[in-house]
């Protein structure tokens, strides 16, 4: 791409009056008109358009002694999300060796969490990684700089250039993709850096509290102890985000550091803040329509020993976090994994931070990604406001049942902000501005000119938050980090003039006790019906923290009316386990109340797991025609445990639409990045009764975690679902084309799923490794024991890392046990968990007698008197037509006897001969590979390559074979074999 016109003027331009461009009276704000703005114009930036480039008045702040900017000059966005920023000087400071500003625009992108940002004074260019963490010790300005040019290097660099920051690029991910390339060491993310940061202030206080505070090393006292730091760290982080928004006077808290009694004057901030913010973080004063004020963290002592590294670490130089531009999501994400861990007092009175059992059982928390909050809150709020007034919205209730650091109610607060926000600056109303709705304030454009923009006011936001957001979680400090993070959202975009207004006669936060509690959404005080409160510990009660929604206590009014509008989020996805030893109290709690509640009926089913029976509930507590979004395990949509739960819901919904994550982005992740679990998006709206033609829903797989390239959405009807399996009814995962295909199938009169075919068996194999561990040996004079790891194509593999072969001791077994009955005829063998081959998902085999199956595999056999041969259901099995089948209703890589069973099995008529044929035909094929899978062990060289060969030539012929035996057209073929 040839530099345009534009860019060869500008870089003429500046040659030609260099000298002049370069003197110190020469500014930034000169530079960012005449050269800085044209220079991105010419890259396709709409510099004019505050919906795409963010310019920001320059605020210079004094710290340590240095005057460094209050916010960055430009942010460029795409579809409203910032992608880097911009850094402007004037042409007379070094870029290319000026360690200052390289510092400080790397910790604006590296705070925001951007791959890259950018410092320029048009003169020179600098593109600078921001994955890795800016320090102070970095001394030259070149630190993670991958890309640096001169004014000269314009025309000729243009290509690479555009390639890079074009609007075109960046939007395409070009920006991205080039910083992932760079090899660079210490990759350290804001929220990684900054959860490490708390998770050190949380050790600090906690030792400090605890050595201070005798009465809270009391093991009765640690739920007090671990209040008292969580609201510490709390009111420190908020109280400096305010600074930096410009609502508390800049480094209150930094010029605490070198004071003794630090403990002491912080007390005197945080009562200060009762009085002017009126949040829960600060309730300290017993008042009327105030419940619950805080008398333990004024009492307590702290020392400056602990306080003093804190608060020095909060600022410039030291501080690598630039909180002005830390997104909110941001630290909702870091405070969701430092919830993952809780303060404990061994018996010795030692302080630990320990993880809790349900977060170290699922492996770590997860939160969740914001771009997957948003279109949850788009496809549920978004469709509540369509249409409405302002009034009406007003009217509206949207809820998070397990809201836990708040992102769902970050996403819903600020989508109703937005709404309102463009509602009542729409041209129509722009003549009849309501000043104490929206307040106007002024920004110079970057040609110069002074433009009006609106924004909502804080009591505005305040009527918004208070009007239509709750939540409901049962970690007690979940629901104050939740509070945390709206209210920090209500304070984004203020200054001290803005939140002046009113402050005479009202506070300038909302009061969130009666919006998001404490308490456990699934289990309500009938959970106590025919018990005495003392069969309870203090600790058990808390723990349980039974929640009546229709109460007072509750959402009484609300539940009244119907329900809530909109009931949307993320739930815990924890397997429900009845041992108290394998699991929490709250479990074994819910275990026992829900077998006894037929509210939850639906949410039973193999292992249970808490997200159903949030499913259960969120839909009862969802007002008709009301709107539901979660994000959940794909298994809801296939798995046998989930089937009451997928009919529940395509009977009570209309609109349901399922979009599914079944496979790993192309940087190797899913959503939960770390996680290995697959997910869906699911949507809907209630309905009370629907007719039974009707239930339907609407999937769409998507290739990677995100929304680009969206696949067509493919229509599954809850009847014919039932024709792949009448029990289960799993949801075909897969597109139309494929759906269409695998219909036709089993719509066939020559087709009957396996499960009911009188002459087959289908079972999980007899011997439980866990249970019978003690009797299985390394002894092979005993009887043969298969796992399914064991298990192959047409083939038994001999020895993998997972384990040797191993046998079972029968005689022993008989001592004490009944005989388990073993099969005297040949069977066929199938793995039960896949992994062996990533490609395969259904391997089967002939094994001989005498062999007990573990129950890691499934056996199939033939009983009675029949003519099929286990050779025939072998191949089909084995087949690239049933391995397309199998995938489109399994979501996991287990195989279950139910997924076996709802398998299409093509019938034989053995009084036709041409069908006795067909039969005796794949007989003899799969004879063929059984044999040469024996050979292959023993064979190498070439001859091992003409044996491949073979096999790979007879496996076309069986598949060809099962094409002919179904009857598939030559486009039905093409579509299994994706080549449509």
């Amino acid at each position: 791409m040839p530099a345009p016109d534009s860019i060869r003027e500008l870089v003429e331009k500046f040659e030609n009056e260099k000298q002049r461009f370069t003197a110190s009276n020469y500014n930034e704000t000169q530079v960012r008109v005449e050269f800085i703005n044209p220079f991105f114009a010419a890259l396709g930036w709409d510099v004019t358009d505050s919906r795409h480039v963010t310019h920001e008045d320059r605020v210079d702040v004094e710290e340590d002694g240095k005057t460094k900017p209050k916010h960055p000059d430009y942010g460029f966005m795409i579809d409203n999300v910032v992608r880097f920023y911009v850094e402007a000087k004037a042409p007379h400071v070094n870029i290319k060796t000026s360690v200052d500003p390289a510092y400080q625009v790397r910790r604006y992108g590296w705070s925001a969490k951007l791959p890259a940002s950018i410092l320029t004074d048009f003169e020179e260019f600098s593109l600078y990684d921001c994955r890795i963490r800016p320090e102070l010790s970095d001394k030259k300005s070149n630190v993670n700089r991958p890309r640096y040019y001169l004014y000269t290097d314009y025309v000729d660099k243009w290509d690479e250039i555009a390639g890079l920051l074009s609007y075109e690029s960046v939007r395409n991910n070009k920006l991205d993709d080039f910083i992932r390339g760079e090899k660079v060491r210490g990759i350290e993310t804001v929220d990684e850096a900054f959860l490490n940061e708390l998770e050190s202030w949380r050790e600090k206080l906690a030792k400090d509290i605890a050595l201070h505070n005798h009465a809270l090393r009391d093991p009765s006292r640690i739920r007090d102890l671990n209040m008292a730091v969580q609201l510490t760290i709390d009111r420190i982080v908020f109280l400096r985000i305010c600074e930096d928004r410009e609502i508390e006077p800049y480094g209150r808290l930094r010029d605490l550091k070198n004071n003794t009694g630090i403990y002491e004057e912080l007390k005197q901030f945080f009562r200060q803040a009762d009085t002017r913010y009126n949040s829960g973080l600060f309730h300290f004063a017993d008042e009327a329509k105030r419940e619950d004020p805080d008398n333990l963290t004024l009492s307590l002592t702290i020392g400056d020993d602990a306080l003093r590294p804190i608060l020095s670490n909060l600022y410039y130089p030291n501080s690598p976090y630039e909180f002005s531009v830390l997104p909110a999501d941001i630290l909702g994400q870091v405070y969701e994994r430092f919830l993952g861990k809780v303060i404990d007092i061994s018996p010795t009175g030692a302080v630990n931070i320990d993880e809790k059992p349900e977060v170290r059982k699922a492996g770590g928390v997860y939160y969740t990604p914001t771009y997957i909050v948003d279109y949850i809150v788009e496809n549920t709020v978004g469709k509540l406001l369509d249409g409405k007034t302002p009034e009406q919205v007003s009217e509206l209730r949207i809820l998070d049942p397990a809201c836990g650091s708040g992102s769902f109610l970050i996403g819903a607060f600020q989508h109703l902000m937005d709404w309102h926000l463009n509602y009542y600056t729409n041209k129509a109303l722009k003549t009849n501005l309501n000043k104490k709705l929206i307040r106007e304030y002024t920004v110079t454009t970057p040609t110069g000119e002074a433009q009006t923009r609106y924004t909502l006011t804080t009591d505005e936001k305040k009527r918004i938050l208070l009007n239509n957001i709750y939540g409901v979680d049962l970690d007690q400090q979940a629901v104050e980090v939740s509070k945390l993070s709206l209210l920090l959202k209500v304070l984004e975009g203020e200054n001290t003039a803005s939140v002046q207004t009113g402050f005479a006669v009202d506070r300038v936060l909302p009061d969130l006790n009666n919006n998001i509690k404490w308490g456990n959404s699934l289990i309500e005080s009938d959970f106590y019906a025919g018990k005495t409160f003392n069969m309870f510990g203090d600790e058990e009660l808390f723990r349980v923290k039974a929640f009546d929604w229709s109460s007072d206590d509750g959402f009484g009014a609300i539940m009244k009316r119907g329900g809530f509008d909109a009931v949307i989020g993320n739930p815990p996805y924890d397997v429900l386990e009845k041992d108290r030893n394998k699991s929490s109290w709250p479990h074994e709690a819910l275990s026992e109340y829900v077998s006894r509640n037929l509210e939850y009926r639906s949410a039973l089913g193999g292992k249970t797991n808490l997200y159903r029976f949030f499913l259960i509930r969120s839909t009862q507590l969802l007002r008709l025609s009301g709107y539901f979004g979660m994000i959940i395990p794909l298994s809801l949509l296939a798995d046998i445990s989930t089937a009451l739960t997928r009919q529940y819901l395509m009977e009570v919904s209309e609109d349901l639409h399922a979009d599914c994550f079944p496979q790993k982005d192309d940087r190797n992740r899913r959503i939960f990045f770390d996680a290995k679990l697959s997910t869906v998006i699911i949507t809907f709206s209630k309905k009370e009764t629907l007719d039974a033609n009707s239930h339907k829903i609407s999937l769409r797989i998507f290739p990677a975690n995100s929304f680009t390239d969206v696949p067509k959405s493919n229509v599954i009807y809850l009847r014919d679902a039932e024709l792949l399996d009448r029990k289960n009814i799993p949801i075909p995962l897969t597109s139309s084309d494929n759906w269409s295909v695998c219909r036709t199938i089993h719509n066939k009169m020559i087709i009957k799923r396996l499960g009911d075919l009188q002459e087959v068996e289908v079972r999980r194999g007899e011997i439980n490794q866990t249970i019978y561990r003690n009797y299985i040996k390394s002894d092979n004079t005993l009887t043969r024991l298969l796992k399914g790891v064991e298990v192959g194509q047409y083939i038994i593999r001999d020895k993998l890392s997972q384990g040797e072969r191993e046998w079972f001791d029968k005689e022993k077994f008989l001592e004490s046990n009944n005989e388990k009955p073993v099969s005297k005829l040949p069977r066929i063998a199938t793995q039960r968990i896949t992994g062996v081959d990533e490609r395969l998902r259904l391997v089967a085999t002939i094994i001989e007698p005498e062999t007990y199956f573990a129950d890691s595999t499934n056996s199939i056999n033939l009983r009675g008197s029949t003519k099929y041969k286990l050779e025939y259901f072998t191949g089909l099995l084995n087949s690239h037509l049933m391995q397309w089948r199998f995938k489109i209703t399994s979501s996991n890589n287990n195989v279950g006897t139910n997924e076996l069973e709802s398998l299409p099995i093509r019938t034989i008529d053995f009084d036709n001969p041409e069908e006795v044929a067909l039969h005796d035909r794949m007989v003899q094929l799969v004879e063929t590979m059984l044999d040469l899978h024996k050979q292959l062990p023993a064979t190498t060289g070439e001859a091992k390559k003409i044996l491949e060969r073979r096999i790979a030539a007879t496996d076309r012929d069986i598949d060809t074979l099962v094409y002919q035996l179904y009857d598939l057209t030559p486009e039905e073929i093409a579509i299994v074999e994706g080549q449509s």
